[in-house]
C-alpha cells in the first residue's frame, strides 16, 4: 500500500507521540539521587594574624573526572569510578570554592573575601587546583577520603605569585556506607582548609609588611 505524503507525516508524528509517551510511562525502579554537602572551617591556628586587607578566592581547577557533581571513588590505579545515586550539592570545584570562603569568613581574621565574580578590589587572589577528591580504596579495600590542593598568592593589581602552596589529607571511613564516606571526606577536606587559611593570612601579611618595610 502505498500512502500519501500527508498520511506518511500522520503515522510518523503517530509513533513519535507513542514513544515520548512509553518512555513517560515506565516505572521508576531507580531510588531518586541524594546530594551531600560538606561543612566549612570555624576554628584555626592561633598563629593565624588578623589582616587589613581583601582577597578573592577564584574557583578551583581540577581533572575532568574531578569537575562534576559526582562523587568519585578509585578502586584501581589509573581508573576513576563513581557512586551510583549520590552526588554533591554542586560540582566539586565549586563546592570547594564556596567552602574556603565560608571558612575564610567564620576565621573573623580577614577584612573581605569574596568570589572573583563580586567585584571585589582585592589585594590579592587566591588560585586553587584540586588534585586529588576521591574516596580511595587501592591500599587495602578499605575507604579512605583523598583531598589534595595546591594554592598560589598573587599580589594585585601586580599579578604577581608571592607565594606556592600545596597539602593532602586521607582520612579513613568508619565503614562503606555513603554516610561514613562523606564524614570522611568532611574531615579530610577540613584540615586541608584549616591549613590553607593559615598559610594564606600568614603569607599575605608578610608580603603586605615587607612591602612597608
Amino acid at each position: 500500500m502505498t500512502l500519501t505524503r500527508r498520511q506518511a507525516v500522520a503515522v510518523i508524528g503517530t509513533l513519535g507521540a507513542a514513544t515520548i509517551s512509553g518512555c513517560a510511562s515506565l516505572p521508576g525502579n531507580r531510588p531518586p539521587p541524594r546530594f551531600f554537602n560538606l561543612s566549612p572551617k570555624s576554628q584555626f591556628d592561633q598563629q593565624a594574624p588578623t589582616v587589613s586587607w581583601q582577597m578573592v578566592i577564584e574557583t578551583p581547577t581540577a581533572s575532568a573526572g574531578l569537575s562534576t557533581m559526582r562523587i568519585a571513588l578509585q578502586r584501581r590505579l589509573h581508573e576513576l569510578e563513581y557512586f551510583a545515586q549520590a552526588n554533591w550539592v554542586d560540582t566539586a570545584p565549586k563546592m570547594v570554592q564556596t567552602l574556603i570562603i565560608e571558612s575564610f569568613e567564620n576565621s573573623g581574621r580577614i577584612v573581605a573575601v569574596g568570589r572573583e565574580s563580586v567585584g571585589l578590589r582585592a589585594d590579592f587572589t587566591l588560585k586553587t587546583e584540586l588534585r586529588e577528591f576521591q574516596v580511595d580504596y587501592i591500599k587495602d579495600g578499605n575507604p579512605r577520603a583523598r583531598v589534595a590542593v595546591s594554592a598560589k598568592l598573587v599580589r594585585m593589581p601586580k599579578r604577581m605569585i608571592v607565594g606556592s602552596w600545596g597539602d593532602q589529607s586521607y582520612v579513613k571511613a568508619d565503614d562503606s556506607t555513603l554516610e561514613s564516606v562523606v564524614a570522611a571526606f568532611d574531615q579530610s577536606l577540613g584540615k586541608v582548609m584549616k591549613r590553607l587559611v593559615t598559610w594564606t593570612l600568614v603569607r599575605g601579611q608578610e608580603v603586605i609588611q615587607a612591602e612597608l618595610d
